[in-house]
Protein backbone atom coordinates (compact mmCIF):
# COMPACT_ATOMS: atom_id res chain seq x y z
CA UNK A 1 0.00 0.00 0.00
CA UNK A 2 0.78 3.67 -0.51
CA UNK A 3 -0.19 6.03 1.61
CA UNK A 4 -0.19 10.16 0.74
CA UNK A 5 -1.18 12.39 3.57
CA UNK A 6 -1.97 16.40 3.06
CA UNK A 7 -3.15 18.89 5.46
CA UNK A 8 -6.01 21.16 3.97
CA UNK A 9 -6.17 24.03 5.78
CA UNK A 10 -9.72 25.81 5.90
CA UNK A 11 -12.15 26.96 8.18
CA UNK A 12 -14.79 24.68 6.79
CA UNK A 13 -12.94 21.11 7.66
CA UNK A 14 -15.80 19.81 9.98
CA UNK A 15 -18.63 20.40 7.10
CA UNK A 16 -16.61 19.43 4.08
CA UNK A 17 -15.61 15.87 6.07
CA UNK A 18 -19.12 15.59 6.29
CA UNK A 19 -20.02 16.60 2.90
CA UNK A 20 -17.89 14.42 0.81
CA UNK A 21 -18.32 11.36 3.33
CA UNK A 22 -22.83 11.75 3.30
CA UNK A 23 -21.94 12.31 -1.05
CA UNK A 24 -19.92 9.23 -1.29
CA UNK A 25 -21.68 6.82 1.64
CA UNK A 26 -24.33 6.28 -1.01
CA UNK A 27 -21.86 4.38 -3.16
CA UNK A 28 -19.37 3.67 -0.50
CA UNK A 29 -18.78 2.32 2.82
CA UNK A 30 -18.03 5.24 4.51
CA UNK A 31 -17.98 6.42 8.74
CA UNK A 32 -18.05 9.40 10.35
CA UNK A 33 -18.75 12.25 12.49
CA UNK A 34 -18.08 15.83 13.07
CA UNK A 35 -14.58 15.75 13.43
CA UNK A 36 -13.34 12.31 11.92
CA UNK A 37 -14.32 9.60 8.56
CA UNK A 38 -13.00 7.02 6.95
CA UNK A 39 -14.12 6.29 3.09
CA UNK A 40 -13.22 2.62 1.41
CA UNK A 41 -13.19 2.63 -2.26
CA UNK A 42 -13.80 -0.41 -4.47
CA UNK A 43 -10.48 0.21 -5.59
CA UNK A 44 -9.46 -1.49 -1.80
CA UNK A 45 -8.32 2.87 -1.60
CA UNK A 46 -8.67 4.47 1.60
CA UNK A 47 -9.29 7.66 2.56
CA UNK A 48 -9.17 8.88 6.44
CA UNK A 49 -10.00 12.22 7.44
CA UNK A 50 -9.55 14.28 10.81
CA UNK A 51 -10.90 18.00 10.83
CA UNK A 52 -10.13 20.51 13.61
CA UNK A 53 -10.60 24.31 13.51
CA UNK A 54 -8.34 25.30 10.93
CA UNK A 55 -7.22 21.85 8.70
CA UNK A 56 -8.48 19.14 7.18
CA UNK A 57 -6.10 16.46 7.23
CA UNK A 58 -5.89 13.44 4.87
CA UNK A 59 -4.65 10.29 4.53
CA UNK A 60 -4.68 8.47 1.52
CA UNK A 61 -3.75 5.00 1.13
CA UNK A 62 -3.67 3.57 -2.13
CA UNK A 63 -2.83 -0.17 -3.37
CA UNK A 64 0.93 -0.95 -4.97
CA UNK A 65 -1.06 -1.81 -7.98
CA UNK A 66 -3.26 1.38 -7.71
CA UNK A 67 -3.33 5.05 -9.19
CA UNK A 68 -2.29 7.09 -6.16
CA UNK A 69 -1.91 10.59 -8.56
CA UNK A 70 -5.81 9.59 -9.73
CA UNK A 71 -7.00 9.11 -6.62
CA UNK A 72 -5.25 12.30 -5.35
CA UNK A 73 -6.76 14.26 -7.32
CA UNK A 74 -10.53 12.52 -7.45
CA UNK A 75 -10.40 13.64 -3.53
CA UNK A 76 -9.49 17.23 -4.30
CA UNK A 77 -11.72 17.82 -7.20
CA UNK A 78 -14.34 16.39 -4.73
CA UNK A 79 -13.49 18.70 -1.45
CA UNK A 80 -13.25 21.58 -3.82
CA UNK A 81 -17.08 20.79 -5.59
CA UNK A 82 -17.81 21.54 -1.42
CA UNK A 83 -15.58 24.44 -1.22
CA UNK A 84 -16.81 26.33 -4.30
CA UNK A 85 -17.93 29.69 -1.85
CA UNK A 86 -14.23 29.65 -0.42
CA UNK A 87 -12.34 28.79 -3.52
CA UNK A 88 -10.63 26.62 -4.29
CA UNK A 89 -8.66 24.66 -1.79
CA UNK A 90 -4.66 23.94 -1.08
CA UNK A 91 -3.60 20.07 -1.39
CA UNK A 92 0.17 19.60 -0.76
CA UNK A 93 0.53 15.96 -0.64
CA UNK A 94 3.77 13.83 0.60
CA UNK A 95 4.52 10.66 1.64
CA UNK A 96 4.25 10.14 5.40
Amino acid sequence: MSASVARVPTLSASRYLQQLAKHWSHKMAVTYSAEEGTIEFPNASRLEMRADSETLDLVLTVPEDGDAARMRTVVEEHLNRFAFREGALTFEWRQP
